[in-house]
């Protein structure tokens, strides 16, 4: 599990997202039959969002509950990664959100329809309050797990989506320009389709045991050869099993007048991992120099 730097207990941020998803779900009830009285696209692709959100926040807080779970016989690795899961589902409805409004907002503006600028200004209010609310409640526990992080993007374009209904309202009321709505219809969704394919790529990256994007593993792999006794290293791999936990496996070939104390340089590479590299979790499998797979990879970069 990922270390919280602000010391906030488990329990207490579980409280944050609950009390996030309420508000969120409220929101959105709200939103819809707002948007449906007052005729407004823009609202009601508000209300869409706030409901993934809502979403978002339901399966964030069942896999932060699934992810304290310890390992067991099926899951031998822990749980951990669930939230990186929660994530790729997170951006991946912010997606698909995103492609629909684009639609919807399009066959508006070929055919504005009448709107209600007051209901859209006062939704509008509420909407990016409750949702300036929800980033709020989430910003200290985004910076160490990509799945909350996934829930504070989605409601800061939330608010900034809010900021847009309001002035797009006020705009209506003002010069009656209809068109104005689904066009801010249309800004929302090329944003949100911005933070989905921006943020998506790290989730996969994780999920497909890719090596950690902020290690530098030709350095690791030059650190450990240089390690006495050691002559080669192949079948090298990194990945990361939990969005925080770096983890390396390697065979490791070593002098033969070295054999006898290779514990010993198991010993040091293993705490030169941990030091220099924040890498806790290594395999690492040794092989005499008369006896090496010389026919192997150099280094596979999971």
């Amino acid at each position: 599990m990922s270390h919280d730097h602000t010391h906030m207990s488990g329990g207490s941020k579980d409280k944050r997202v609950a009390i996030a998803i309420w508000a969120n779900g409220i929101l959105t009830i709200a939103q819809i039959g707002g948007g449906i009285f007052a005729g407004s696209l823009a609202l009601i692709a508000d209300a869409l969002h706030n409901f993934s959100d809502m979403a978002s926040l339901v399966i964030a807080y069942a896999a932060r509950k699934i992810a304290r779970r310890p390992a067991d016989a099926k899951m031998t690795f822990g749980y951990g990664r669930i939230e990186v899961v929660a994530a790729l589902i997170n951006y991946t409805s912010l997606i698909i959100i995103g492609f629909y409004l684009v639609y919807e907002g399009g066959m508006r503006i070929i055919d504005p329809p009448e709107i209600k600028g007051w209901w859209v200004v006062w939704l509008g209010v509420v909407a990016l309050t409750v949702d300036t609310l929800t980033a709020v409640l989430t910003y200290s526990m985004q910076k160490d797990s990509v799945n909350i992080r996934a829930l504070f993007l989605h409601n800061l374009s939330d608010a900034l989506a809010s900021v847009a209904v309001i002035i797009g309202g006020a705009l209506i009321l003002l010069y009656d320009l209809r068109w104005v709505d689904p066009a801010i219809t249309i800004g929302i969704a090329v944003y949100v389709l911005y933070l989905g394919f921006t943020e998506i790529g790290g989730t996969i990256r994780t999920l497909m045991l890719g090596s950690p994007v902020d290690l530098d593993v030709d350095a690791v792999i030059s650190a450990l050869s240089k390690v006495d006794g050691v002559i080669d290293l192949h079948h090298v791999h990194f990945w990361q099993m939990e969005e925080h936990e770096a983890s390396l496996e390697a065979h490791v070939v070593i002098e033969q007048n070295a054999w006898n104390h290779f514990e010993e340089i198991k010993r040091e590479i293993k705490q030169l991992l941990k030091q220099e590299f924040n890498i806790k979790h290594s395999t690492l499998e040794f092989e005499h120099s008369d006896h090496a797979d010389i026919d192997s990879q150099f280094c596979e970069h999971r």
